[in-house]
């Protein structure tokens, strides 16, 4: 491994071990889902990244830097689903709802999956950091002229770290679903989830 990929392989394992917008909705899932739905919407980010990844290597991220407009219409689109989301979460911490608990569990389980997977999808498309590490960063690390598939082989290790990470998370904390089983717990972490994703929200703007 040259030098230059080497300090893109830890520059780009910080930056997904570093809590974010989809660590919380990763998190999340896992404690109310368990380990299908946390995968799920692990599954959904991993998507995310990789189309951001094919998109910045067909070049079409770069009409972010001249129409700044498009840029900046993702980075409030996407801070406003935080807060929504952020905000969902508390209303269900002081509330109580939880949504329907009847019905077929496998049904339960399959459309408790899409929705993970889908809202996923939508953090990270929507999460202006990951269109600026494909349009600032990944080039920063290419040579001139860059070899045959520089490019793809950098996307890849970023979605897959950013993949292994998640997996990562949703393991760990599918474990602690038992210490999450009480009513008050659970509240606790839509509090807790709720606030981060409200913060992190205010913090895209």
């Amino acid at each position: 491994m040259d030098a230059s990929l080497a300090a893109y392989v830890t520059l780009t394992a910080i930056l997904v071990v570093t809590p974010g917008a989809s660590t919380a909705v990763v998190v999340r899932h896992a404690l109310q889902g368990g380990r299908s739905a946390g995968l799920a919407a692990a599954s959904g980010i991993g998507f995310a990244n990789a189309s951001w990844a094919t998109a910045a290597g067909l070049g079409v991220t770069t009409i972010f830097s001249r129409v700044p407009v498009i840029f900046a219409a993702i980075r409030y689109t996407g801070a406003g689903y935080l807060a929504w989301l952020g905000l969902r979460a508390l209303w269900r911490a002081f509330t109580g709802e939880r949504g329907s608990q009847t019905g077929d569990l496998s049904e339960s389980d399959r459309v408790r999956g899409t929705a993970a997977f889908r809202e996923g999808v939508a953090v990270n498309l929507l999460n202006p950091p990951i269109a600026t590490f494909y349009i600032a960063i990944v080039p920063s690390f290419l040579p001139a002229p860059p070899p045959p598939g520089r490019f793809a082989l950098l996307a890849a290790i970023h979605v897959g770290l950013a993949f292994l990470c998640h997996i990562m998370w949703v393991i760990g904390f599918d474990l602690l679903r038992g210490v999450w089983s009480k009513p008050a717990a659970r509240r606790a972490v839509d509090v807790v989830t709720g606030a981060a994703l409200l913060a992190l929200a205010a913090r895209m703007l």
